[in-house]
């Protein structure tokens, strides 16, 4: 009996040690893949010519990676934000996400996110509130900037971002990110915890993800209703606070409801647009002309759903689209690295889009405009001053 009891607690060490020790890097591995390997890229295609390269969509928060390492898996790290001159990456946090997510129809009674953060072996408070697991990310941020040694920056408002962008060209390896969230349902139905998301450095909040909450509906919701009456509380206060409205993953009725209630220069991080590729994940032209009128920001994304295509050339076909319909001002890149899709590459392929886009008949100013320089005005117009 002594034997078996033996064998078996030796069996369950050796499955704990291959659950928790490689799992959480496995589903990394397999969520995060790319379509192309930019180990080698042209000769003709330089990341220099462009002096600030930004992105408005990166989940890498969600994986628990090692920040200071180059990995040969995912899509975003600093050595590779480095490597690739990037100046300026949202971080975004994604804090749930239902099983079998789909940009048709989802409910809200599963959670994957509580089940990799078990596997990460992070704190049991992460797995059972969704406003701790978001704070969490938030906190990893900040501490990557402070063990940088000055590489790494969080920028929270104008001022930063202004001695950043002056500090960036003395020394092109520095670089810095934001914080946004995907999805208010972290805030836990109560409007006070925006205050604590805000402190934090959280500067734009998607209203919703894949399911309808509390504040709004889903895109990809059951029920795709509007804004609630807490939604439009919820408008109203980020409103007084500066912090950006990202329409990402919002429903049509979510939409004009915002559209109707607010003026402020709204952003989609990272989206499609039905123009060009037409399905439930992305933007019509109705919103896109009314963000526009705004001043707002459009992300186009990286990945097949959002962009009908595996490439840089179907990701700058739509960019040009946004670009005819609303200005080149008002575009940008919204890859959604690391956000369990397949990109069309990792951060170090960026210089790709580049390529696209003069194919596109944009000129080097307006290549400029999109690969960065439009984010960082955007930014530095409607981030708080202070």
């Amino acid at each position: 009996m002594k034997k078996l009891v033996r064998t078996l607690l030796i069996l369950v060490v050796i499955i704990a040690i291959a659950f928790f020790g490689f799992m959480p890097s496995y589903i990394d591995q397999s969520s995060n893949a790319v379509t192309l390997k930019t180990d080698n890229l042209p000769k003709n295609i330089s990341y220099d010519s462009i002096p600030f390269i930004a992105d408005l969509h990166c989940d890498a928060l969600l994986w628990n990676r090692d920040f200071f390492k180059k990995h040969p898996y995912g899509h975003v790290d600093l050595p590779r934000m480095q490597e690739a001159n990037m100046a300026f990456q949202v971080f975004t946090i994604v804090s749930k996400t239902p099983r079998n997510m789909n940009i048709e129809r989802n409910d809200d009674k599963t959670d994957n996110v509580a089940l990799l953060n078990f596997a990460q072996l992070q704190s049991p408070a992460n797995w059972f509130s969704i406003k701790k697991r978001a704070l969490w990310q938030a906190e990893q941020l900040h501490k990557f900037a402070d063990k940088s040694a000055g590489a790494f920056r969080v920028i929270t408002s104008q001022t930063e971002l202004h001695k950043f962008i002056n500090d960036r060209e003395k020394n092109h390896q520095l670089t810095a990110g934001m914080l946004g969230v995907e999805g208010a349902h972290c805030l836990e139905k109560d409007l006070k915890n925006l205050d604590e998301f805000y402190k934090a450095g959280i500067r734009y909040i998607g209203i919703t993800h894949f399911f309808d909450n509390e504040w709004a509906g889903s895109a990809h919701g059951m029920n795709k209703k509007g804004l609630t009456p807490y939604g439009k509380q919820l408008i109203s206060k980020m409103d007084s606070l500066h912090i950006i409205i990202d329409l990402a993953h919002s429903s049509i009725n979510t939409i004009d409801d915002i559209l109707a209630l607010t003026n402020r220069p709204l952003i989609v991080s990272h989206t499609g647009i039905k123009g060009v590729c037409d399905n439930q994940r992305n933007l019509s032209d109705k919103h896109l002309i009314e963000i526009g009128k705004r001043n707002g920001l459009v992300g186009i994304g990286l990945w097949e759903t959002a962009v009908c295509g595996t490439d840089a050339g179907a990701t700058a076909k739509s960019i040009r689209y946004v670009a005819d319909k609303i200005g080149v001002d008002k575009v940008g890149l919204g890859s959604d690295f690391d956000g369990a899709v397949k990109t069309h590459f990792a951060v170090t392929g960026l210089p790709l889009i580049m390529d696209a886009l003069k194919k596109e008949g944009f000129n080097t100013t307006d290549i400029q405009k999109i690969m960065g320089g439009n984010i960082r005005d955007f930014l530095l117009k409607n981030l708080p001053v202070n």
